[in-house]
């Protein structure tokens, strides 16, 4: 195997940020990125789940698993 390469800067993670996450099997979530790892695990602190029905769920500091994210969003200025 390689070494492994940091990314460019425009496609780091912002750490410390409110982000919006789109999981797969139609989940949302939404709270703050600690921490993250190679593989695309992510710490969320204050996660709150948006359930379909419109309700928010607060359910703390979750390890979410990176084959479980489609999409992550900041929702602050970067």
């Amino acid at each position: 195997m390689g070494k492994a390469h940091p990314a460019p800067a425009e496609l780091r993670i912002p750490m410390d940020k409110t982000s919006s996450l789109k999981l797969n099997g139609s989940r949302h979530a939404q709270g703050i990125l600690r921490g993250f790892d190679p593989f695309m695990n992510l710490v969320i602190n204050q996660c709150w789940e948006m359930a379909t029905s419109g309700q928010q769920n607060n359910i703390g500091m979750v390890v979410i698993g990176g084959n479980s994210v489609v999409m992550l969003e900041t929702l602050e200025r970067v």
